[in-house]
């Protein structure tokens, strides 16, 4: 915690994907006390290390990018809109270390938010452990969207923060189970909400009829079904000239986001018989943004879905490719909200029912206003608190000696968190050398995307024949 009186509280955020940036950067304005709770918090730990005096409570918000094959690019960044007071590229011993070093500089992190991949968090979870600063910050990790897979290997991996944010009450109640039934701790579990649902509410404009398909970089995954939700969405753009349909894209090809994207749409679109009609569009842009002109969103399993029915917006969510746990669809069973093209093309509007709907914590009825109000208190509570208890996350070299070290390891990390030889991170290069181990670096991260959009799908073709 900064000694300072003038400063409020220091928040770092590392992301590794341009969605988990967005979630982590309105995460962290979110929970961060407000007003008195700030205050309050600040002059508990001012006080706790010899400081004195009332300090400001908006916080500074540090960005840190994990660098990897998701690392978003500045259109990317520049689409979320999210900004911060600093923002950089870091591998994660260059995270830990100015964590580090903030704190030996008297300018503590008060919290750090982890949006990253599971693996990701475990590490830097054990890192954090073996920094053993005198005090530590407070340390928050959830998921960026609907969990659908991986539910009990994700939330192990993120056992150990301090708060474990929930989206909606029927996650929370899902964390739980998974904590209790391997005897962990489950106190961190906190209900909150998705940091980026908002917008106004939906209001039909007369002349306009927009249905936006939000595509997924890995669902469905396969050649086939890509090609077949294309052709359906372009078959129903024929049907309904006077509709507009817009199949709105995560990313360009070359990038890459949360997931990997093998199959763009953009390049499956170029391929499509007959090309494509005069009222069908590819766009990117905010997805709020597409939102306020949209009239029925239509997905197979995106958090855009999410987005679109707190603002009311009609939405479907697609049942051609079964309803499936690949898909990540079988999420929205008794929604209400499950529908064919078939269905669609004649003119159906799915009525999503109002009890999934409070479950998920996407009703628009006020209620979302609140939603961040037991996160915030964690957050104040364990800020005010004189001292924190070491981090202690479930997996250990002595509960899981075959999967732990293993995983560190990936991250250049030691069974006992600390940095492995050769692996410290070195001071930031200027000048040429930066120019140059950029370029580099850009160059490598262009290679791997390339390989895994261009080079993969042949090699997995061949193996086929």
């Amino acid at each position: 915690m900064p000694t300072s009186t003038s400063e409020g509280l220091r928040v770092a955020v590392l992301a590794d994907s341009d969605t988990r940036w967005k979630w982590g950067a309105l995460t962290a304005r979110r929970i961060a006390p407000h007003d008195a709770d700030a205050e309050t918090a600040a002059d508990a730990r001012a006080e706790a290390e010899g400081a004195r005096g009332r300090r400001d409570s908006a916080p500074q918000l540090d960005g840190f990018l994990l660098r990897g094959r998701a690392t978003p690019t500045p259109r990317q960044l520049a689409e979320v809109k999210v900004d911060a007071d600093a923002l950089r590229e870091v591998t994660g011993n260059e995270f830990l270390r100015a964590v580090e070093h903030a704190a030996d500089t008297d300018r503590r992190y008060d919290v750090i938010v982890l949006a990253l991949v599971g693996g990701a968090v475990q590490a830097v979870l054990h890192g954090l452990a073996a920094l053993r600063l005198a005090r530590r910050p407070v340390v928050v990790t959830g998921y960026v969207g609907v969990v659908y897979e991986k539910l009990a290997d994700g939330l192990l991996l993120r056992h150990g923060a301090d708060v474990v944010l929930a989206n909606s009450r029927h996650d929370a109640e899902r964390f739980r189970a998974v904590y209790e039934g391997v005897g962990a701790d489950a106190s961190s579990v906190t209900e909150a909400a998705l940091p980026f649902l908002g917008g106004a509410p939906y209001e039909r404009s007369e002349g306009r009829d927009t249905l936006v398909f939000a595509a997924q970089p890995s669902v469905p995954a396969t050649r086939a079904d890509r090609t077949y939700l294309l052709r359906r969405l372009v078959e129903h753009a024929r049907l309904h000239p006077e509709r507009e349909v817009l199949l709105k894209l995560r990313s360009k090809p070359g990038e890459h986001t949360t997931h990997i994207e093998e199959l763009p749409y953009q390049r499956l679109a170029g391929k499509l018989p007959g090309g494509l009609p005069a009222n069908f569009r590819l766009v990117y842009g905010h997805m709020g943004e597409v939102l306020d002109r949209t009239d029925l969103l239509v997905t197979v399993s995106s958090t855009a879905a999410l987005e679109s029915l707190h603002r009311n917006i009609p939405t479907a969510v697609l049942t051609d490719l079964g309803v499936r746990e690949a898909l990540g669809n079988h999420h929205f069973l008794g929604s209400g909200l499950l529908a064919s093209f078939d269905r669609l093309d004649a003119g159906h509007r799915p009525d999503p029912d109002p009890e999934w709907l409070a479950r998920q914590g996407v009703a628009a009825d006020g209620s979302y206003d609140t939603a961040f109000d037991a996160a915030r208190e964690r957050v104040a509570e364990l800020l005010q608190r004189p001292e924190l208890p070491p981090l202690a996350p479930y997996y250990t070299p002595a509960t899981a000696p075959g999967y732990l070290p293993g995983l560190l390891a990936r991250h250049h990390l030691a069974p006992d968190g600390a940095p492995l030889a050769g692996a410290a991170p070195k001071a930031e290069a200027s000048g040429v050398r930066k120019a140059v181990r950029d370029a580099v670096r850009a160059a490598a991260r262009g290679a791997y995307r390339h390989g895994v959009q261009r080079v993969a799908p042949v090699i997995r073709r061949m193996g086929e024949l």
